[in-house]
């Protein structure tokens, strides 16, 4: 369980490091796209919603 909840910390700061006015490239962008899906496999069904909520967020900053 320990695990799951790192690398669910692990896409949230991904995704808030993009977020913070960072210029964003391809491989930052896919990098947090893929912490996002490794994290979501074992999230609870809350941490699965605020992965969500993130992945959303990454998408609408990437227009």
């Amino acid at each position: 369980m320990q695990q799951q909840n790192r690398m669910f910390e692990q896409a949230k700061n991904a995704v808030n490091r993009l977020m913070g006015g960072n210029s964003m490239s391809e491989q930052d962008k896919q990098a947090a796209q893929d912490a996002i899906q490794s994290a979501y496999t074992n999230a609870t069904a809350e941490e699965q919603q605020e992965l969500r909520q993130l992945e959303q967020q990454l998408k609408q900053n990437n227009r």
